[in-house]
Parts: structure tokens; C-alpha cells; sequence
């Protein structure tokens, strides 16, 4: 199964990074935060991407153009040119880097794949999201409930942290926690063929027509990811994440599900 990469949008939240790459390519502990969304679906055996380029999108196909050569140790002649690689540490993933377009909206790049996506079931998330979520449940969950979309439901991260009172004393206090109440869009999408009929061009938004009618169609359902999710939009969140990272515990390297 395919699993297509949101990652042409233009990054405008996070400025300070996306001047001269597009935010999929910001990176978390050395690497572009597309990298480890990517690492989740590889994770549970998914490992054909196809990633929807379109702001700086030159940016991901040189780097993936580029892995096997950054991952490896080499020996070089440097007089005929003779390379020999001596080890390889690339993941055995393979990706489709297609340009969807630079101002076209996210339902509108999936209609640019309709070629590529092949009428087969297929995955859809965004580039700029991380989560501990358990995509081979998700999977099963999609093929049981026999509808044409699933959308994974997951708790907002809260904007100010949170502090739990008994009378009066503070008994535990947390900077960053999410929501336990409230769902949203989180992205980690199960899509069958049919979906792709419900966009009507580069200025569709996936997240608002399209879901909408397919919920009013009764054709969407839920997934309920209780877990770790997190997106990148500001310079903040790349920090909080770069932390995570950095405790050695990032919670999107395992599945909580």
C-alpha cells in the first residue's frame, strides 16, 4: 500500500526555517521531519511513499536523490573517477517525488496522483505531524469498517500548560500536555479509490469539502488515537520536539496504540 506525503505547502508559520526549504525538510535531530514521519509507516511494514512536492520541492528529490550517497562510506579514485561503496545504510524504502504544483490545495494534489495512486487503497498524512500512533491498527480498522475514508481523530495539544489543584495546593504541574477532551484532524488518512471523486481540482482543500461531504455520505470514519501526536507549525514545536528527540524517548519511535 502507497502512502502519500503532504508536503508542498509553503510553510508560512515557521518562516524562520522555510526561507529557503520547505518545512517537510526542517529537521529534528539531524534529519528533516519528513524522514521521520516516513520511519512510522516504515516502522509497521509500509514502505512505498509517494510525496506530494510542491514549495522548494527541488529540496526533497535532490535529498533523496542524494541518501544512498550520505548513508554509505565510500572509496574514491580520484584520478578515474572509480567510486566503490563499502557498506549501505539507506532504509529499503521507495518514493515517488512528484511536483503536485505550488499553489495548489492539499485535495488537489491528491488528484494530481490519481495516475500514480493506481485505484488501490492508500495512505495519506502530512509531512509536518509525528505521532506514536499504530498504523497497522489503523489499517484494520479501515478494512473492518468497510467505508471508503478513514481520518485518525487524536486530542489537541493545549496551548498553555496546565496545572492539577487539590485544595489549593498544586500537585503536579505540565508544560506541555495535550487535551484529554476535543478531537481534530490528525492526519494518518486510509483512503479507498472512490475518495479521489469527491475533488474537483488544484483549489480543493482536503479538509474541508471533500470530508465533509464523504461524512454527510456516511462514508468517513474515525480512528480514536488516544496517544502522542504532535504537529510542527511553529518554531516552538520544533523545539519541544527537538527536546523529545534529545531525551533519547521521542515518543513517535513507538507505537502506543
Amino acid at each position: 500500500m502507497k502512502t502519500v506525503i503532504l508536503a508542498g505547502g509553503l510553510g508560512t508559520r515557521l518562516s524562520e526555517e522555510t526561507a529557503q526549504r520547505p518545512k517537510p525538510m526542517v529537521e529534528i535531530g539531524g534529519r528533516p521531519i519528513l524522514w521521520h514521519v516516513m520511519s512510522i509507516y516504515a516502522r509497521h511494514g509500509y514502505r512505498e511513499f509517494v510525496i506530494a512536492c510542491g514549495y522548494r520541492g527541488e529540496v526533497i528529490k535532490q535529498y533523496f536523490h542524494d541518501y544512498s550517497i550520505h548513508a554509505a562510506d565510500w572509496q574514491i579514485d580520484l584520478q578515474s573517477g572509480a567510486r566503490t561503496q563499502l557498506n549501505q545504510q539507506a532504509p529499503d524504502w521507495r518514493i515517488h517525488a512528484v511536483d503536485t504544483g505550488l499553489h495548489t490545495l492539499t485535495g488537489g494534489r491528491l488528484q494530481r496522483l490519481r495516475q500514480t495512486l493506481q485505484d488501490e487503497t492508500f495512505m495519506v498524512t502530512y509531512g509536518d505531524g509525528l505521532s506514536d500512533i499504530d498504523i497497522a491498527r489503523l489499517v484494520a480498522f479501515h478494512r473492518a469498517h468497510g467505508k471508503i475514508a478513514t481520518v485518525t481523530a487524536v486530542h489537541p495539544p493545549a496551548r498553555f500548560g496546565s496545572m492539577e489543584l487539590d485544595d489549593g495546593r498544586v500537585t503536579r504541574f505540565s508544560e506541555k500536555p495535550q487535551t484529554a477532551v476535543g478531537w481534530i484532524n490528525g492526519g494518518f488518512f486510509v483512503f479507498e479509490p472512490g475518495v479521489l471523486d469527491y475533488l474537483d481540482g488544484d483549489a480543493t482543500s482536503l479538509e474541508r469539502e471533500p470530508l465533509e461531504r464523504l461524512a454527510a455520505a456516511g462514508e468517513l470514519m474515525a480512528y480514536r488515537h488516544e496517544g502522542f501526536w504532535q504537529p510542527m507549525d511553529t518554531l516552538r514545536e520544533k523545539r519541544q520536539l527537538e527536546e523529545l528527540w534529545e531525551s533519547g524517548h521521542a515518543p513517535w519511535t513507538a507505537s502506543s496504540d
